[in-house]
């Protein structure tokens, strides 16, 4: 009854998704809100159910229903089976669906009565909406049912869910490596969030050029939805990269995957898009290229969908080969080229903008932004489909590895982190050397003692050295900035920092997100190129010394839980006499039911400046060999992510671009300019 249900459920969001198109377009020219209440109503309502089906069929362990006995089992812990829900292909899409319906409703409860262009919006999204319901009904059923057991396993199943079913006494349960850790349960609905979350502004583009609607109308509309969108993406590679650390052994939390890529380009182009949004809010410039960021932007997360749901590359993160691979394909095509012939149509007649005045300004160092982030995407789409276009055309298998990348990142990364620092304090319209000057000078001379101190305590890698100076840089500079501005106010500095930071929260808001992009550069620049590794050998009771670490082999245990056996050892990290314990920990191998293969974990201990972090490279109870890391300031990584997600979140409390006592309005007073 659960898969008749679900598939029921699945069928009518999909018959309300075409309603919406039908309402959204046959009724925007009046823009009637109260036309697509019903549809909206519906696809909301069935796309819940859709989801809390699927979930009921997991927590009471219907292994009638392919899904469930192919994803699940009874002894899987039950964090690990309700995130069952969304771990493999079909789940994971009736979650995405779920999702595109609360973000429908929710710009449906947004609109104005007369709301033309949002209704049209609407429309929009309804057709994503069909396609992703499409796939439900048809190539990645989850409600299917289990019609042949073999082997104690689901061999066969049906669309159909009347006919009649085998269901095996046990499920095969979740992928080992997928409940091998709690981050596993929300990493990948952070990074649904943002991939789907960007269909919103991307449906408003739309329907703006569709209207020939002229101006900001759409982006205003959008703004807090794309940095909503940009957040939850954010969030979601820091936590996939922290899940990497923690779990994978190989002593990393990144690897140019083509899935990690894949969730790294769409953020790219995002960060691009939320910059230059705000050129086109404030000089009433760009309006061509806002078009093409937010079509490009949505664009790649569905390139990142098929890459990570086609099977056509092999990855921790991918799914398996699978059906929907053409679909996607065909879905990706189809919106590309739709949008751009669109964008060709309509762009000249309402993609109109003044002339930048002068290159040095802040819309010029956001012009450059845009182009680095822009070369860097590029970079990193070519490096991830260059071996699938080789191989799909002469059947050839290439790699393109890490170093390609890193000697395309880093030099990118820096030139970036100097715009910024530069760009953060520079006025609109014309930056004179003068006014420069004076607000970058304390930052540059903080810069080079940042640099000559990291020389003098012994880093040795021009590229951490640059990157120290150009981090130190830039927070000065938007530190100065900030004080310079609050003195500037009657008040004492506390309060006048208070209502400085609150007048300009978009502003500011951007400026916390850069200062957590500066700490997670730092991490970037010192884990790789001061880290060291080594591999130890150790029987019981002895001791080896890494990077000024005491590495002691205490003993081994084995325990067994209801999903699993967990071989380890314990092993105390120390000072480098061997006298003081710092911290115990307990490398580990897991073996799950229904699973020969062994997953390996390591533990890490966390100090003020080091990660020392073991993990189990082979050996035996008698004798084992760790593979031990020294990371230096790696703590920063994740602080500085978290520190970048809270500054988009404070800039959702943007105030208007020009009120009285913000930036924008002191800035026209020191200049004696008035914007138009």
């Amino acid at each position: 009854m659960i898969a008749l249900a679900g598939y029921v459920a699945i069928f009518v969001a999909l018959g309300a998704a075409v309603g919406i198109v039908f309402v959204g377009i046959r009724t925007t020219r009046r823009g009637d809100k109260q036309a697509l209440k019903l549809p909206v109503l519906i696809f909301l309502g069935a796309s819940i159910a859709s989801f809390v089906l699927l979930e009921l069929a997991i927590l009471s362990h219907d292994f009638s229903i392919a899904y469930v006995a192919n994803n699940t089992s009874t002894t899987t812990p039950l964090i690990f089976l309700f995130a069952a829900g969304w771990a493999a292909l079909e789940g994971s899409i009736v979650l995405w669906g779920l999702l595109l319906a609360v973000f429908t409703y929710l710009v449906w409860r947004g609109l104005d009565a007369s709301d033309g262009l949002g209704v049209l919006a609407l429309g929009v999204m309804g057709v994503v909406s069909i396609f992703w319901f499409g796939l439900m009904a048809t190539a990645a059923n989850p409600f299917a049912v289990c019609t042949q057991v073999a082997n104690g396993f689901c061999a066969d199943s049906s669309w159909w869910p009347l006919v009649s079913t085998a269901a095996p006494i046990e499920g095969v349960g979740p992928n080992p490596l997928l409940q091998n850790h709690i981050l596993m349960a929300i990493h990948p609905p952070m990074l649904y969030v943002g991939f789907v979350g960007f269909t919103v502004p991307f449906s408003f583009a739309i329907a703006a050029l569709w209207r020939k609607d002229s101006g900001r109308a759409w982006l205003d509309r959008t703004h807090r939805w794309s940095l909503v969108s940009w957040a939850f993406l954010a969030f979601g590679i820091l936590l996939g990269g922290w899940w990497s650390y923690e779990v994978l052994g190989w002593g990393g939390y990144w690897a140019w995957d083509p899935v990690e890529n894949a969730a790294l380009l769409p953020w790219l182009a995002a960060t691009a898009f939320i910059h230059s949004a705000v050129v086109q809010r404030k000089r009433g410039m760009l309006q061509a290229w806002n078009f093409i960021l937010v079509i490009t932007t949505f664009a790649l997360t569905i390139l990142g969908t098929f890459l990570t749901r086609s099977g056509v590359i092999a990855s921790v993160h991918a799914f398996s080969q699978s059906t929907v691979g053409p679909l996607l394909l065909a879905f990706l095509v189809l919106i590309v080229i739709g949008s751009l012939a669109l964008f060709a149509v309509r762009a000249p007649d309402i993609a109109q903008a003044p002339r930048l005045d002068s290159l040095s300004s802040r819309e010029g160092y956001i012009l450059a932004n845009n182009l680095i982030l822009t070369v860097f995407a590029f970079t990193v789409l070519f490096g991830t489909m260059y071996p699938l276009i080789v191989q799909a055309f002469s059947g050839d298998e290439v790699a393109v590895g890490r170093p390609f990348f890193d000697r395309a990142a880093v030099p990118l990364a820096l030139l970036l982190l100097l715009v910024m620092g530069v760009g953060s304090i520079s006025p609109w319209r014309v930056a004179s050397a003068e006014v420069l000057w004076r607000r970058l000078r304390g930052a540059i001379a903080s810069g080079l003692v940042g640099g000559a101190l990291a020389v003098v305590v012994g880093v040795d890698s021009i590229s951490v050295v640059i990157t120290i100076a150009l981090s130190v840089f830039v927070i000065t500079a938007i530190t100065l900035r900030f004080l310079d501005l609050a003195r500037k106010r009657p008040e004492s500095l506390p309060a006048a920092s208070g209502k400085v930071f609150s007048n300009d929260l978009g502003y500011w808001g951007g400026q916390v997100a850069h200062v957590g992009l500066v700490l997670v550069a730092i991490a970037l620049a010192t884990t790789s190129g001061l880290a060291v590794r080594d591999t130890v050998a150790l029987s019981r009771g002895d001791t080896a010394v890494v990077d000024g670490y005491c590495i002691e082999y205490l003993e081994s245990f084995v325990r067994t839980e209801p999903h699993r056996v967990v071989q380890g050892v314990r092993i105390a990290v120390m000072d480098e006499s061997c006298s003081t314990t710092k911290s115990e920990l307990q490398p580990r191998i897991n073996t799950y039911e229904g699973s020969s293969q062994p997953i390996g974990t390591p533990d890490v201990w966390t100090g003020w400046v080091d990660d020392v972090y073991v993990g189990i490279a082979g050996g035996n109870a008698e004798r084992i060999e760790l593979n031990v890391f020294v990371f230096p300031f790696q703590w920063l990584l994740w602080v500085g992510g978290f520190v970048m997600v809270a500054g988009g979140v404070i800039a959702l409390g943007r105030k208007p671009l020009r009120r009285r006592g913000s930036l924008d309005d002191v800035e026209e007073r020191e200049s004696g300019k008035a914007d138009v």
